[in-house]
């Protein structure tokens, strides 16, 4: 049995979700999340939580049952608590701006990087090196954030680029480093 897929998933006060075949929706504070789950996944709710579970144990329902929980999972603490991805970015003159869903990168390229935030996305800039990126659906944040980072990755010199917040850099010695 799947340790992940056998948790049941507690569903918080304030969100709301409804079953209906293989489409799944979660209505939160937060805002709203649709999926259609596998048809083979069996998602039943009871109360205040929901259970996943397989028919059998073919090697397909197998790697079906801990994701399908999982996504569902997500849907319901996203409608309730929205992630967040924070990014930092770091060299002489660059910075960030952000006006409306449109986020404006100087990041030492002769023009502006102009990117636009998805649907049920929010973009904060709390200061001129750093971005917060917001919303309801995991994988949506995630990826916006990996685009943000994408456009200069940090170089292993001097560390100049975007990275997120709690990442780690591993510095390298220049040519003046080595020994004689």
């Amino acid at each position: 049995m799947s340790r992940i897929g056998k948790k049941p998933i507690e569903i918080p006060a304030g969100v709301d979700v409804q079953i209906d075949g293989t489409l799944i929706t979660v209505k939160g504070p937060k805002g709203t999340l649709s999926r259609n789950v596998h048809p083979n996944m069996i998602v039943e709710k009871d109360g205040n939580t929901i259970t996943v579970s397989r028919p059998n144990d073919d090697k397909m329902n197998r790697s079906l049952h801990g994701l399908t929980r999982t996504l569902i999972n997500n849907m319901v603490v996203g409608t309730n608590e929205s992630y967040k991805k924070e990014l930092e970015v770091n060299g002489v003159g660059y910075r960030c701006e952000v006006k409306g869903n449109v986020l404006t990168l100087k990041i030492g390229y002769s023009h502006d990087v102009v990117m636009t935030a998805p649907e049920g996305v929010t973009i904060e800039v709390p200061n001129p090196n750093k971005v917060v990126v917001s919303g309801p659906d995991k994988q949506v944040v995630g990826q916006f954030a990996a685009n943000i980072r994408e456009k200069r990755p940090p170089e292993p010199y001097k560390g100049k680029g975007i990275k997120y917040v709690d990442e780690y850099i591993r510095r390298k010695e220049g040519k003046a480093g080595k020994g004689k």
